[in-house]
């Protein structure tokens, strides 16, 4: 850098670098560890290590998602909808039913124990039931993707209002406010960070859900290519509809993630 050149000038570079310098260091983690496994699956199958037929070298999924992209793409729109659908039913009955658990002692006693069942039954067990209930296609997975989801937002929601401090509630009261304000105004933004965590633990479900969904009612989703090409014995193409409903998940999660970095970061500690 010449000393002539301006101050600000100097400045705005230094600032430049440090911005690359950050997201380097951001991005580097985990991705190295993600290259080392993959390039050491790739010389173990290609050594003969590993059976391809068991875990198929990453350049074989790769070129999987190249050549069938038209079909796991479209399946990934379809699971995309089902676990974003049931994702969002879960977040707004999850959260309404922590606010009406929390208002009594009473409610929460009679019951959260049902609302533990949502957690308890395998949704394996019970698909089939979906398909009769709800029929092929769309709103079985929609279903099973909800019935995964919404006990974590519950749970969480619900511990995040008990857990109002009882000082700030006794000013709330002493100066006349009604349950709603309460509610509104102190109750429910001091459980936002235990909303969003619940939130995060329901988005990686919704995916699974849906997908657990799509094994029995179909929809031309993943879940529906994961079954064909089991049978078809094209396990690189397995894979790769794995890979994508695991990128689907990830997407959803770091969703979430903003959501809470933009709600939490001026007021909350986690996100400072």
């Amino acid at each position: 850098m010449k000393p002539s050149e301006p101050i600000e000038h100097q400045s705005t570079a230094t600032q430049e670098r440090s911005r690359w310098r950050t997201a380097v260091a951001s991005f580097l983690p985990p991705v190295l560890p993600l290259v080392v496994v993959l390039a050491s699956i790739e010389a173990a199958v290609q050594f003969g290590l590993i059976a391809p037929y068991i875990i198929p070298p990453p350049s074989r999924i790769f070129a999987s998602i190249r050549d069938d992209r038209v079909e796991l793409f479209s399946a990934m729109l379809n699971t995309s909808i089902a676990s974003l659908v049931g994702f969002v039913l879960s977040m707004v009955i999850g959260v309404v039913l922590a606010v009406v658990l929390a208002s009594s002692a009473w409610i929460q006693r009679a019951f959260y124990p049902y609302a533990i069942f949502f957690q308890t039954v395998p949704i394996v067990a019970i698909a089939p039931l979906l398909v009769i209930w709800f029929g092929y296609g769309m709103p079985t997975a929609v279903a099973s993707a909800f019935i995964v989801s919404v006990f974590p937002v519950i749970a969480n929601a619900l511990a995040g209002l008990l857990s109002t401090d009882p000082a700030l509630r006794d000013l709330f009261r002493l100066y006349g406010a009604t349950p709603t304000a309460t509610l509104l105004k102190l109750r429910l933004p001091g459980a936002l960070p235990n909303i969003l965590t619940g939130l995060r633990i329901a988005g990686g479900l919704a995916v699974i859900g849906a997908i657990v969904g799509e094994f029995i009612g179909g929809n031309g989703s993943l879940g529906d290519v994961i079954t064909s090409a089991l049978t078809q014995q094209k396990n690189a193409k397995v894979f790769a509809a794995v890979l994508l409903a695991s990128l689907l998940g990830l997407a959803l999660f770091g969703l979430i993630n903003l959501v809470s970095r933009l709600a939490l970061r001026h007021w909350h500690a986690s996100e400072r």
